[in-house]
């Protein structure tokens, strides 16, 4: 498809067509279509008022007198005929509303979808359970300060569509995708990295099969010149090199008995520095953020712009990249404890990353939060080695609390377990019982949708509470 608006509105002009879900990438998207001329139903199952505002005023308004017709409430999928149908991530494929439609003609899509069909740019796309966000943020800063023009979006929180007329072939789109974003997905990156795979989004996927299968579209429609990067560490991220015809790097920032580095890496790390093939890149002295989570997603990033930017951007971003928002975030000192914000931290594979940045010392957790039926056995041992403390709340703390009484590390009090009645309740009894020299951390291994609207929403809550204690 032509990326000129003519085109796009030759295309769509008088089309009847389904926006389910008013969200934050769809509002944009029947803006879109709206101004090509098409005929736009926008489905919510919200009322008007929930739908919030959008560009500054009542989104129910601004799109009726876009041209919208809404349908809201609890019958927003009735007489759902549209000729084409863009789902929200969040709803399944397989929802019996949507297959009865596709059955009866209708073609099913997504937002995402048509962004790939219509950006000129490159696209470098980044998925995984851990680590996309920072790795997605690292590829873009990593550009800019190549000089190159990014657009940075997708799942870390800003729709890209509005921007695709303004891009270029020369110019780079950076694309962190979720597995929602990418399940019904018949379009792949030019480049793809996977940063690793652990059991997430139960609550939405039949099973773990199903969840990787969804990450895997990420790499199926790749074509020979494009470009793959695994994480060789992960058994299950190493064999979808088997699905794409691109070129694969495989990277680790793991000790692998048996595997030699260069063979059959292609970024390795040794005696503190960073390769690619046989080429120096990077110290990791160099690199300001804190953990060895992010040295791999260092990795992520060279395997992804090698050849694409000259070595010395690499370098640069590392010594004065500090961090993303939500992710091991200083918030506060207060009377010598130090506040960390890490809402991100939405599975426990994230949370033990998270506490390994902080090496030997004992931190005090604030844990718990939408249950999306994972398992949390494997956060035993390392939270009973980091934690002197935890404070549990919301719909997850059973299982986080059986988890840490079922390590062998756990002594009776050693960590000290505590209940809150939600988060700002966590805050302030993390103050009553913190000493001078204590971190306090907010990791909650948990997704927030109990509480809060997503995790930024779940890690401002937190800042704010932590500002207001005296």
């Amino acid at each position: 498809m032509s990326n000129d608006f003519a085109s796009f509105a030759a295309a769509w002009r008088g089309k009847r067509v389904a926006v389910i879900g008013a969200g934050i990438s769809n509002l944009p998207l029947a803006e879109l279509l709206l101004r090509a001329g098409a005929r736009v139903t926008l489905r919510d199952k919200k009322s008007r008022g929930e739908l919030g505002l959008f560009r500054g005023r009542p989104a129910a308004d601004y799109m009726e007198e876009a041209g919208a017709v809404l349908c809201l409430g609890e019958g927003y999928l009735d007489a759902l005929t549209e000729e084409v149908i863009f789902k929200s991530p969040g709803m399944r494929f397989d929802h019996p509303a949507l297959a009865a439609a596709v059955a009866s003609g209708a073609r099913l899509t997504s937002e995402m979808s048509l962004f790939f069909s219509l950006c000129p740019a490159k696209i470098i796309g980044i998925t995984g359970s851990d680590g996309k966000t920072t790795t997605t943020t690292l590829i873009a800063e990593i550009l800019e300060a190549a000089g190159k023009k990014v657009f940075l979006g997708g799942n870390i929180g800003k729709p890209l569509l509005p921007e695709v007329f303004d891009m270029t072939p020369e110019d780079f789109s950076v694309v962190e995708l979720s597995s929602f974003q990418l399940h019904i997905m018949r379009a792949s990156p030019a480049v793809a990295v996977v940063t690793n795979l652990s059991p997430n989004h139960l609550d939405y996927h039949k099973d773990m099969a199903e969840y990787a299968d969804a990450k895997a579209n990420i790499l199926r429609y790749q074509r020979p010149g494009d470009r793959a990067v695994l994480n060789y560490a992960s058994e299950a991220v190493r064999s979808m090199a088997a699905l794409t015809p691109a070129e694969v790097s495989f990277f680790s920032g793991c000790e692998m008995p048996g595997v030699k580095p260069k063979a059959p890496l292609t970024v390795y790390e040794k005696e503190g520095v960073i390769f690619y093939q046989d080429e120096a890149i990077l110290s990791v002295a160099d690199i300001r953020l804190p953990g060895r989570h992010n040295v791999e997603n260092y990795m992520a990033a060279i395997g992804a712009l090698y050849g694409t930017v000259p070595k010395e951007a690499f370098v640069t971003v590392a010594k004065s990249f500090g961090g993303v928002e939500h992710r091991l975030e200083w918030v506060r000192t207060l009377d010598g404890v130090k506040y960390y914000n890490s809402s991100i931290d939405s599975s426990p594979t994230r949370t033990i990353a998270a506490l390994s940045a902080f090496g030997e010392q004992k931190l005090t957790l604030l844990m718990g939060g939408y249950d999306k039926h994972i398992p949390y056995d494997i956060l035993g041992d390392p939270v009973c080695r980091s934690a002197k403390r935890v404070i549990l709340t919301g719909a997850t703390a059973d299982a986080i609390e059986r988890a840490i009484r079922a390590s062998s590390l756990y002594r009776e009090g050693a960590p000290a377990l505590y209940r809150a009645d939600d988060y700002g309740a966590a805050v302030r009894l993390a103050r009553k019982l913190s000493l001078p020299g204590d971190i306090v951390l907010l990791t909650p291994a948990s997704a927030s949708f109990d509480a809060f609207k997503n995790f930024e929403e779940r890690g401002r809550f937190f800042k704010a509470a932590v500002h207001a204690l005296t």
